[in-house]
């Protein structure tokens, strides 16, 4: 095995020994990169730190020391916080009114996912030129496969990394965390291990003893009910998977043993896909006051249905299935689907079983969150064709294109169905619906953030 003979420095890309605690002899930097088996490795996770803070700290320098979140309302949830933040106990997720408990002077913005997409694009195009072999995960990370590039490059996968992410800190203005390992799986786990601008390697040989202690919920595809049957069979910690007999944990979790076992080992047989299939396309968005009758709900579907049939055209593709997302005051999820659906990506038609799954839901709860998905998506060249049987779905998509090129010369709120309208004033009781002209930006569309920005607690 190769090994590296030399630390490489993550700062200034100067080599020089290796040594416990030692500093860069040109530069004086802490960051020295070694492992023995670091040239030897070529799976990489890059994952952007606090991206969408740190896109806007780099866009308003006066944010820089000050603790930041991004998100909604005080209703809505956390996106991202920056450092600071999260030190202060604010994490991704939690509720906006928790994160202004645990840090009141925290400045607070609505996300500009425009933005935040565009620089997206940007370390995208960046990891492109360093392979073809680009698997994106999210809008801030991805998985590379630099196997095969040290001629290209000059240098080992892991110095192509460190000098990488000196040039997106340098010319994008935000930093990464990168994680290399034989593997994906090891790669993500190693990505988060020194963040912010951090750079870790797990490597083959000390894979095993490294997860050993580390909990089961890190593992993927272990959630709340997985880790529950493990711990039922006295499994808590990685390492102990291995001690329990094959037989127990397979009739605990069936098919997904195998897979677990082999987790354990830190073997991972997956490769980094460049491709990824689109799974599903949606909208959602949370009321600034809990919503609980069907006439106030609604209106609110139907927008968040336009929506998700822009997206699904601009995406081109058709959804064969709609599920409707409810969540109530206690953050409780309920979900319905509704399978089977003839594709489509015409709003109306995916209103309708959005619909009758919504009246069936309402019982008098009341619902912070509504969120509506398209799901068992295909080629858009399936959509809304039509048959003997269904001789509607050609006209309502005709009518549906007018409607859009109407919106594409005239604006969002130039042509507008009344399912859009909450009774009496046009807006949802309860102050559900934005504020504005109807239609002018329909919840979950429009990437927000264009208004004034909020700031501290509200």
């Amino acid at each position: 095995m190769r090994t590296g003979s030399a630390a490489f420095c993550r700062d200034c890309g100067a080599t020089g020994p290796d040594a416990p605690g030692s500093r860069c002899r040109a530069c004086g930097s802490p960051r020295l990169l070694a492992h023995p088996e670091r040239d030897a490795l070529a799976i990489a996770h890059v994952d952007c730190d606090a991206f969408y803070a740190a896109v806007e700290k780099r866009d308003d320098p006066s944010l820089r020391d000050r603790p930041l979140i991004i998100g909604g309302g005080r209703r809505g949830v956390v996106s991202t916080a920056c450092y600071i933040a999260r030190i202060r106990g604010v994490h991704s997720a939690m509720p906006m009114f928790r994160a202004l408990e645990a840090c009141p002077d925290a400045v607070v913005l609505r996300p500009d996912m425009e933005k935040y997409a565009r620089v997206g694009r940007e370390v995208r195009a960046m990891m492109q030129a360093l392979t073809p072999l680009v698997e994106p995960v999210s809008i801030d990370e991805a998985f590379l496969d630099l196997s095969g590039t040290e001629r290209l490059h000059g240098a080992a996968p892991a110095v192509t990394l460190a000098r990488f992410a000196r040039r997106v800190e340098a010319e994008i203005g935000i930093t990464v965390s990168v994680g290399l390992a034989p593997n994906k799986f090891l790669a993500k786990i190693a990505s988060d291990l020194e963040k912010p601008r951090g750079f870790s390697i797990i490597g083959r040989a000390e894979a095993e003893a490294f997860l050993a202690p580390r909990p089961v919920r890190i593992l993927p595809g272990i959630g709340q009910a997985t880790a529950e049957r493990l711990a039922a069979l006295g499994i808590r910690r990685i390492g102990e998977i291995g001690r329990v007999a094959p037989e127990r944990l397979q009739a605990a979790l069936g098919r997904d043993a195998a897979r677990l076992r082999a987790l354990a080992r830190g073997e991972d047989p997956r490769r980094v896909q460049p491709v990824r299939e689109t799974k599903s396309i949606s909208g959602e968005t949370t009321f600034a006051e809990d919503l609980r009758a069907f006439e106030d709900l609604r209106p609110v579907l139907w927008r968040l249905c336009e929506t998700v049939a822009r997206r699904l055209k601009r995406a081109e593709l058709a959804a064969g299935s709609v599920t409707l997302k409810l969540k109530d005051r206690d953050f409780r999820l309920r979900t319905r689907t509704r399978s089977g659906l003839a594709p489509t990506q015409v709003a109306e038609r995916l209103f309708r079983p959005a619909e009758a799954l919504l009246r069936e839901a309402c019982d008098g709860t009341a619902f912070r969150l509504i969120g509506i998905g398209a799901g068992d998506l295909c080629g858009a060249a399936h959509a809304d064709r039509g048959d003997l049987a269904d001789v509607s779905a050609v006209r309502e998509a005709r009518r549906a294109a007018a409607i859009d090129a109407l919106r594409d010369r005239f604006g969002a709120a130039a042509v507008q169905r009344g399912l859009g309208f909450a009774p009496q004033d046009g807006n949802p009781s309860g102050g559900g619906a934005r504020k504005g002209p109807p239609g002018k930006r329909p919840p979950g569309e429009a990437p927000p953030g264009k208004g004034p920005p909020e700031r501290g607690s509200r």
